[in-house]
């Protein structure tokens, strides 16, 4: 393969346009992987439109990739990779190592986080070069189009789970039933929890109850999500994945004693959360970002052993605009995926 193809922005808010590139070398500490699949992620379109700083076009998005290390640059061979091997790269793109956020092992915090899509070309392509410690193992039995979306939209839901005060047997809610709540709906149950599903409309029940949780709230019925919660025992957790400042802070008085609202959603509005509703209670609110390379490897070996499946559409490479626009219509259900 001399050329690939890719799929990039030529000048901000543009259409993802199909182009040829010549196939490049990986630079040391760096490895080509051909991409067999990329999750389309909302996130994107921070990129695509060029919402924030150090973009320039054009620009391949692309962050949720799975595939194939094709080849090791100088400095790569050792450490345990091997060409052939099945890998995801994620948010997490590479970290400097050197920042004090590395050098407290905080590596996803690193101050010059790279993200694959912003800092180097992405996913919707046919091949991509990435740094050696963006590479998280898939395990078998996971498909590269399920495999994508776990080191995105995956990880940041496992993680914020995981890393909560929550319990097995504790009662922890899922705000927003989406791209990445039905991913933490089922986390959620696989890790034992008693397990709610929050959303707009009594039509969701039937999804929630498919995805394995134990109650369904309509946020939009009676009192509210917060009094729902409260009907139950309130909540020790409540993941909220809905990107709206609203809702994220209709559950607070929700939460149980000491609970926590773990919000990983994203919104420009500020939450409507007081003082007096966190300290009366001793609660906690906290933002959660993705995870390291070592986390999305957890996060798929927990889904290979659980039978954790993200809902996807995959589409070829060559719709690769139409897959986005779809996605930023809400249209698609959960997460579209380009296929190479």
């Amino acid at each position: 393969m001399s050329t690939y193809r890719v799929a990039q922005v030529n000048a901000a808010g543009g259409p993802l346009e199909i182009t040829e590139r010549e196939v490049p070398q990986p630079g040391p500490g760096h490895v080509r992987l051909a991409v067999e699949a990329c999750g389309v992620c909302h996130s994107d379109a921070f990129f695509v439109d060029g919402a924030v700083a150090g973009i320039t076009f054009p620009v391949v998005p692309g962050h949720e990739i799975a595939g194939r290390v094709e080849e090791l640059g100088e400095g790569t061979h050792g450490r345990g990779w091997r060409v052939g091997d099945r890998v995801a790269v994620g948010w997490f793109g590479g970290s400097c190592g050197h920042c004090l956020p590395c050098r407290q092992g905080d590596f996803i915090m690193c101050q010059t986080l790279q993200v694959p899509g912003w800092t180097y070309d992405g996913g919707f392509a046919e091949a991509v070069i990435a740094p050696v410690d963006a590479l998280a193992r898939i395990p078998e039995g996971l498909a590269a189009s399920a495999a994508g979306p776990m080191a995105c939209a995956g990880v940041t839901t496992y993680n914020g789970l995981r890393r909560s005060s929550a319990r097995p047997g504790d009662l922890v809610a899922v705000l927003g039933i989406g791209g990445l709540g039905h991913l933490g709906v089922q986390y959620a149950v696989a890790m034992g929890f008693e397990t709610v599903a929050i959303a707009r409309g009594a039509d969701k029940a039937d999804l929630a109850k498919q995805l394995g949780a134990h109650h369904y709230v309509d946020s939009t019925a009676g009192g509210g999500a917060a009094e729902a919660l409260k009907s139950l025992g309130g909540a020790k957790v409540v993941l909220a994945t809905a990107g709206s400042s609203d809702a994220i802070a209709a559950t607070a008085d929700g939460l149980t004693h000491r609970g926590e609202l773990v919000v990983i959603g994203l919104a420009p509005e500020p939450l409507g959360i007081s003082p007096l509703q966190l300290v009366t209670g001793a609660k906690t609110m906290r933002g959660h970002a993705s995870g390291t390379s070592q986390d999305v490897e957890d996060t798929m070996a927990f889904s290979a052993l659980y039978g954790i499946r993200p809902m996807i559409e995959t589409v070829p490479l060559d719709e690769a605009d139409e897959a986005y626009r779809k996605m930023l219509s809400g249209a698609a259900r959960f997460r579209m995926v380009l296929t190479c």
